[in-house]
This record gives structure tokens, C-alpha cells and sequence, in this order.
């Protein structure tokens, strides 16, 4: 049982996820220190000195603070937003290296382009040798 948890626990799926964990928790306090430090004051100076994280309405007792709710929902916005871009650069990234893989040869015979995995051209219909002829 031991040998089947520290094959599931060394696999790459788990050390990847327990990456991102801790990747996504730093990544955390800065849009914190962000929303705190920078768009709250803003957004304070715009609504006459309002503290978004401090909006609460008491009702019977019992103080429902909606602007908390408010503050998380720009800090899940933001989080959101660059998680976007990351995930839009590492797809570019991704798809530069496919572009540059080569996926057609040239047929030695009559010059056509032909995918990598041909033995016989099928313009010409001569057989091709098995390594590849770019």
C-alpha cells in the first residue's frame, strides 16, 4: 500500500497540482496587497472616502457585510483575468513550438510535398525510403 501512495504522490500530476497550489496562494497576496493598496484607495477617492471592505448594513442585530463580498469579487476578477493571459501565453507558446515541428517531406522523385509518415508518393507513386527527406 505504501509503494501505490508514493507512486500516486511522485507522479507528475500531483507534484504539478501541489506547484500550482503554492504558485496560486503567492499569487493570492499579491492581488491582495494589490486590491488593498492600490484599487480600494481608488475606488475610495472616487466614492468620497468609502472603504469598499467596510460596507455593511445591520439588519435585526446581525451586521451582513456585503462590501467584503464586493472586495472578493475584484480580487476573483483580477485573479481571473491574468490566470486568462497566462493560459492565452502558455497556448501561443505551444502552438509556436507545433508550427515549427515540420509535418510534410518533399518527395525525392517529383518534388511534392508529401506528410512525414509517406512511403509512397502519391503524386508520383514512387516508393520512398523509410528515413526522412526534408
Amino acid at each position: 500500500m505504501f509503494k501505490e501512495f508514493k507512486e500516486f504522490a511522485i507522479r507528475g500530476n500531483v507534484v504539478d497540482l501541489a506547484v500550482g497550489f503554492i504558485m496560486g496562494a503567492a499569487f493570492k497576496s499579491i492581488v491582495d496587497a494589490l486590491t488593498e493598496g492600490v484599487l480600494n484607495p481608488i475606488i475610495g477617492l472616487v466614492t468620497a472616502g468609502i472603504d469598499i471592505s467596510d460596507l455593511a448594513v445591520d439588519i435585526g442585530g446581525i451586521s451582513l457585510q456585503y462590501g467584503l463580498f464586493i472586495d472578493a469579487i475584484i480580487k476573483f476578477i483580477i485573479i481571473a483575468f491574468f490566470m486568462f493571459l497566462l493560459v492565452k501565453s502558455i497556448n501561443r507558446l505551444k502552438r509556436k513550438d507545433e508550427e515549427d515541428t515540420p509535418t510534410d517531406k518533399s518527395c525525392p522523385f517529383c518534388k511534392t510535398s508529401i506528410p512525414l509518415e509517406a512511403t509512397r508518393c502519391p503524386h508520383c507513386t514512387s516508393a520512398l525510403e523509410t528515413e526522412t527527406i526534408v
